[in-house]
């Protein structure tokens, strides 16, 4: 990890809470919005954020399932979110979703007519533009915990409870 945490602090709850309070703070309201207020579907929506903690390299994102009422996505899942062109477990919206999530991250400048007609064939606009701020939701953020170590040290609720 890069930045010093005071002995007895959660890193996380002091880097985005505390260290720098009016930013971090924002940022964790918009991050945790993404899950609260999302009218995606959960395939779609975890097909894009698994895609953005792939390519980010986040522990704590890859490690991570949404769970909407009890129910996350099947295990194999994650590893179909890489083979996202050819996989079978996926539906159009899924594949889409990965795609994107992809596309947004690393080639923006290359979503042309030919793959935004193909994304209003299957999303409405209100979709596209709730899985865009999703993305480069998880994106920033994701990356800001990987680049500054903070995904190495985080641990999730259910891991804690195990321990």
């Amino acid at each position: 990890m890069f930045i010093d945490i005071p002995e007895g602090k959660d890193p996380i709850g002091y880097v985005w809470g505390e260290l720098v309070p009016g930013i971090g703070i924002a940022a964790s309201g918009f991050s945790l919005s993404v899950y609260s207020h999302s009218t995606l579907g959960l395939r779609e929506f975890e097909a894009a954020r698994l895609r953005i903690a792939q390519i980010n390299g986040c522990l704590f994102c890859l490690d991570w399932r949404t769970d909407r009422d009890g129910e996350k996505v099947e295990e194999e899942f994650a590893a179909a979110v890489e083979d996202w062109r050819t996989t079978p477990l996926f539906d159009e919206r899924a594949r889409l979703a990965a795609e994107y999530a992809e596309r947004y991250a690393l080639d923006h400048h290359n979503l042309d007519d030919e793959f935004w007609s193909r994304m209003r064939e299957h999303y409405s606009q209100r979709e596209i533009v709730e899985l865009s701020m999703s993305i480069g939701s998880w994106l920033a953020f994701g990356r800001l915990n990987h680049v500054l170590g903070l995904d190495a040290v985080c641990v999730l609720p259910s891991h804690n409870a195990a321990s």
